[in-house]
């Protein structure tokens, strides 16, 4: 660690001592304060409504209307259905018991796995931060909250709003950069359960990091997610979603689609809807479009322009310098090993693949294999069940992109090289929960052939009971 503020290690003591007396306490367990904890956090985050689209805005140019859609409403949408189903979460399962246990009763209680440590990404910083919270105070943990430095206006703000309204006991946030703060926290303090949302490589330094303490860890990872468009496919609509989904937040979404894959005899066509669509949406200068955001910062930014530099741009390719931003941008004839395919674009910069036949289309997605996400567009259900259910990712849609995670139903997390585990809905309440297996005996029976020293029939008996 380099140039460490000398009070972090102490302050970060402090807040994790804290936070396992408030959970050894017992007040995180009762339905009522996990509930009123949920509704807390919710009226703060409609209170302060207005301050967090600014602070999105001044972090990174994004769209009003893409702030309240896929950062604030979407986390009060997750708030609201948790509270809706909460109860019905926290009850006891219960489940048969086999007959050589008669006569016993079993059931699977959720309880609290303790205190938990959520390192949240720059690209969704507000949402990919506060999300995990939701689902950590709904399983009746305490949370420690690392915002992103990259945003520093919306981290500042995330952490003005846990420390106005929760006990720091309960909630409490860490602001610094993220070599220095995460090591301070993961290697010398054991956590209950860690949930990271990044990159790949930082993902790895964090479960090597978790692994002495045995801290079970979340890794919501990325990947190249792939949209493949069949010659069935309603080839207007499919512009539109993919268009949505890919540049929404000027592509920096990890379940944005990467590339393209679309079958020969619709590929010109396909194209020239999607040029049409990008025109609609953007304006003919969307370097000047109020609906396109910008690029994080000018690292990201001259990443994404490299890209350019690989394959044909056939759409887009202008560059703001100073506003960070890169028009939608189509690329043809990209190669394989070219860095355009290999790694995971994360920008407004499009690679679009032709394809023959089902096995040609899956070749290329096996080279960059479990991806996070993964689309179909098609009208063919032999087509759709050949990617759906024969291809190893993450999540997906059919005829859509990105709007699975819309869903607090469906749960949403990686698989392989995309990350581990997962959350959203009763998934984020069961991830942060331990399923404790209970059985209970009555003592009105106790069978005496069961104990030493055993006898022949009872040999014969549990033979029979347990073959």
């Amino acid at each position: 660690m380099t140039n460490q503020s000398p009070e972090l290690p102490g302050r970060i003591a402090a807040i994790y001592q804290s936070q396992k007396l408030f959970f050894e306490s017992g007040s995180t367990l009762s339905y009522k304060f996990r509930k009123d904890q949920l509704k807390k956090l919710k009226d703060v985050v409609v209170d302060y409504e207005p301050q967090i689209l600014d602070a999105l805005k001044q972090d990174f140019s994004k769209p009003e209307f893409e702030g309240y859609a896929t950062e604030v409403g979407f986390l009060l949408e997750e708030i609201n259905f948790t509270l809706e189903n909460l109860s019905g979460w926290m009850e006891k399962e219960r489940v048969s018991s086999p007959l050589t246990s008669w006569p016993s009763k079993s059931y699977i209680l959720p309880y609290p796995k303790g205190v938990t440590l959520i390192i949240g990404p720059w690209n969704y910083p507000f949402q990919l931060a506060l999300a995990p919270v939701v689902a950590a105070l709904a399983a009746g943990n305490t949370a420690i909250i690392k915002p992103p430095e990259q945003t520093p206006k919306t981290a500042a703000l995330i952490s003005k709003m846990i420390g106005e309204n929760f006990d720091s006991g309960l909630l409490a946030v860490v602001e610094g950069e993220g070599h220095e703060v995460v090591p301070e926290l993961i290697n010398n303090h054991r956590f209950d359960h860690i949930f990271f949302t990044g990159s790949t490589g930082v993902g790895k330094k964090i479960a090597e990091m978790a692994a002495p303490h045995l801290s079970p860890v979340t890794l919501e990872l990325g990947g190249k997610s792939p949209a493949i468009i069949d010659k069935t496919a309603n080839l207007k609509v499919a512009a539109k979603r993919i268009a949505f989904g890919k540049w929404v937040n000027a592509g920096q979404t990890c379940v944005a689609p990467d590339y393209l894959l679309v079958h020969y005899e619709v590929y010109d066509k396909f194209v020239e809807n999607l040029k049409n669509v990008i025109t609609d949406f953007y304006g003919d200068e969307p370097l000047d479009s109020k609906h396109l955001a910008s690029l994080i910062n000018k690292k990201h930014f001259e990443s994404q322009l490299e890209y350019l530099s690989e394959g044909k741009i056939i759409f887009g390719g202008k560059a703001d310098h100073q506003k960070l931003r890169i028009e939608p941008t189509l690329i043809t004839d990209a190669k394989m090993d070219d860095k355009l395919m290999q790694n995971e674009i994360f920008g407004p910069v499009l690679p679009i693949l032709s394809f023959e036949s089902i096995e040609e289309a899956k070749t290329v997605i096996a080279e960059n294999p479990n991806p996070l996400s993964l689309y179909v567009f098609t009208s063919s259900s032999k087509f759709e069940k050949s990617f759906i259910e024969r291809v190893a990712f993450g999540g997906g849609a059919v005829n859509n992109a990105l709007v699975h995670l819309s869903n607090p139903e469906l749960p949403f997390g990686g698989v392989g090289n995309s990350g581990f585990g997962s959350y959203h809905g009763k998934t984020g309440f069961d991830t942060f929960s331990h399923k404790k297996g209970i059985m209970k005996t009555a003592t009105w029976f106790d069978l005496a052939m069961k104990y030493p020293p055993y006898g022949k029939f009872a040999f014969k008996m549990v033979r029979w009971l347990m073959k």
